[in-house]
């Protein structure tokens, strides 16, 4: 039986992906879990694996090519079969929209509709680079599958535009598309923003303590993820997420980790992080790093984080606030581990301390209870060994 292979949504507001490669060609045999192509989202460029064994067939899309989210890219079928016969795309309200039509106001004349070709569909995508970059898709000729109009296809038309005219240079799709989706999260989600400077002492010492018997390299990182997922296995609504008209709890602890990549950030996730051992993150978050950096990230290491760490003490930066990822309730941002000066039974003494920013949903949590998970987070500083034993 004939299994299909579509275009994935990795992200929560993802319309369409873009093909890069083919990493099979069409007859090859190929075997469940292997990588078979290569996409391009808004924040990464990740591997999608096939997803049964068989014969690749029936490609409908080529490198390149803009799909929406779901469509049927080409099949997998068994030697000897074919692939069912091609249809149109089908058109979905998350996949493509109609040109709007133009309404008259009481006590005003309307203006002459300039409405698209009948049959020019407009990629939700396209349509908000189109309002980005200024591009009047009337002038735009849609690339995509019956004529479609693109994300690609308005960018193009935004380049061919003379040099007065279009907007400024240096900015790639990707950062383009990542800053519209903070700007949708900062304009939209009631962030409040709490404060807490943490000895960071014991985090070293055990980092020291563990490292000796782990047999893989342990990073600070390593030990913030396990330590910051067993306190929000025990503080469930900063594990979850604002519906719309419910708060949904998750049922597992996948801690999305903030990781530089190419024109962005991304979350790399660890999933079931508070019951992962100290050397199961590790691993996990050093083979992420490194196929973050070399761009061969695949679905499952970028979807199903349920809260996030962003940790810039690496760059030397003392505290800063971060955004939060939607759907995730919460962000905790992590600084440097310096030397300070702070008081000790009422004595100055100097002390390796790290401040940490947590950023909060309002719709989700209240002050109160991100203060309780932030002392609780302190005391889980004070004794990692023990919490982590």
């Amino acid at each position: 039986m004939a299994v299909s292979v579509v275009m994935p949504a990795l992200e929560m507001a993802q319309e369409t992906g873009k093909l890069l490669a083919w990493l099979k060609k069409e007859g090859d045999p190929v075997k469940k879990g292997e990588p078979l192509l290569e996409i391009e989202t808004d924040k990464v460029t990740v591997e999608v694996e096939a997803p049964a064994d068989g014969v690749l067939a029936g490609l409908r899309s080529r490198a390149g090519d803009e799909v929406p989210v779901g469509q049927t890219i080409a099949w997998i079928v068994a030697p000897g079969e074919q692939p069912p016969a091609e249809t149109a795309p089908a058109v979905t309200g998350r996949a493509m929209s109609s040109s709007v039509s133009v309404s008259e106001t009481p006590g005003t004349k309307a203006e002459p509709a300039k409405s698209l070709e009948p049959t020019a569909r407009v990629s939700p995508k396209a349509k908000r680079l189109a309002k980005e970059l200024g591009v009047d898709l009337n002038k735009v000729r849609g690339s995509g599958p019956d004529g479609v109009i693109t994300g690609e296809d308005v960018e193009a038309a935004a380049k061919a535009r003379p040099a007065a005219a279009a907007e400024p240079a240096g900015l790639s799709s990707i950062a383009r598309l990542m800053a519209e989706r903070t700007t949708h999260s900062w304009t939209t989600t009631p962030h409040f923003f709490l404060v807490r400077e943490i000895d960071a002492g014991p985090l070293l010492a055990a980092r020291e303590h563990f490292s000796g018997t782990a047999a893989v390299k342990l990073t600070h990182t390593d030990l913030l993820i396990a330590l910051v997922a067993r306190v929000v296995a025990q503080h469930p609504k900063f594990n979850a997420s604002w519906t719309g008209e419910a708060i949904h709890l998750h049922p597992e602890v996948n801690i999305s980790l903030a990781a530089a990549v190419r024109d962005g950030v991304v979350g790399v996730v660890i999933p079931k992080a508070n019951t992962a051992t100290l050397a199961e993150i590790a691993a996990r978050r050093a083979d992420l790093s490194e196929r973050a950096r070399a761009g061969h990230l695949r679905p499952p290491d970028v979807t199903g984080g349920t809260f996030t760490i962003s940790n810039l003490g690496m760059y030397q930066v003392d505290a800063f606030s971060a955004i939060i990822t939607p759907p995730q309730a919460a962000v905790l941002a992590v600084g440097a581990i310096a030397d300070r000066v702070v008081a000790v039974n009422g004595q100055p003494a100097v002390r390796k301390m790290m401040t940490v920013t947590l950023s909060s949903d309002h719709r989700v949590v209240d002050g109160a209870q991100a203060a309780v998970f932030l002392n609780d987070l302190a005391e889980a500083f004070r004794e990692p060994q023990n919490r982590l034993a």
